[in-house]
């Protein structure tokens, strides 16, 4: 009988979850318990990594080698995809990693309602969302205003919800629409995340040097892609640990 390594481990486990999975839910399905490691998130980002039978889709993401192709074209990122098609899976798997990284802490997520229809990792992104209707936190105009932002996390409070984070994805388009949506929650106890290609970084440093936006430019944040990915990682680490 052949005997069964860890890079066979993570193969099956990729088989069983479809071809392709994140690492955090790669992780959630292999048997590490066997392993005898002391680091098995590390061991297996390792091995993803040099193995020839995986190939990385996106930052966090990954494939079957064997079956590059057929996933790609299931993704709608194949070679036969238009540039329209690579943009919106691009922001709708951000913005889905947003909102588990917020469910894993324990608030309440929201995403706009015209985006729940698109596909996250073949699923619905409204599958990824915990409130269902937007809550009524201000007044009417903002909370309209509010309901457009790609994602926010809300507090559970006695006084009812409350939001913590807005989260706006910014792969192709400028970043001062999202920096003018959030000019507008300046006086409410709000984080302010930009996530974008870390290319654009410097891009978004000299948006946020105008002066339309004094008044919130110690509370905006540039998250990366990468940087998001390691966040949701390490959640569903420390979850699975027991951390």
């Amino acid at each position: 009988m052949r005997r069964q390594t860890q890079a066979g481990d993570v193969e099956r486990a990729l088989v069983e979850l479809g071809g392709y999975a994140t690492l955090a839910d790669l992780y959630k399905r292999i048997p590490i318990q066997n392993w005898g490691t002391k680091t098995p998130f590390a061991t297996v980002h390792r091995i993803l990594q040099m193995d020839s039978r995986f190939f990385r889709i996106r930052p966090g993401l990954w494939g079957l080698t064997a079956q590059r192709d057929p996933i790609l074209n299931r993704l709608q990122i194949g070679e036969a995809a238009s540039e329209e098609q690579q943009t919106a899976f691009d922001h709708t798997y951000y913005q889905g990693l947003a909102l588990m990284i917020g469910r894993l802490r324990g608030y309440e997520v929201f995403a706009p309602k015209p985006d729940r229809s698109k596909l996250f990792l073949g699923e619905p992104l409204g599958a990824r969302v915990s409130l269902q209707e937007f809550p009524r936190f201000t007044y009417d105009s903002l909370c309209q205003r509010a309901q457009m932002v790609d994602v926010i996390w809300f507090h559970r409070r006695e006084a009812g919800l409350f939001p913590n984070s807005f989260f706006e994805i910014e792969h192709t388009t400028d970043f001062n629409n999202a920096l003018i949506k959030f000019a507008e929650f300046q006086d409410f106890r709000v984080r302010f995340y930009i996530v974008a290609r870390r290319e654009r970084q410097g891009e978004f440093q000299k948006r946020i040097t105008a002066s339309a936006f004094d008044a919130i430019r110690s509370w905006v944040k540039f998250v990366d892609y990468e940087t998001l990915v390691r966040l949701y990682e390490r959640e569903v680490y420390a979850q699975q640990a027991g951390i």
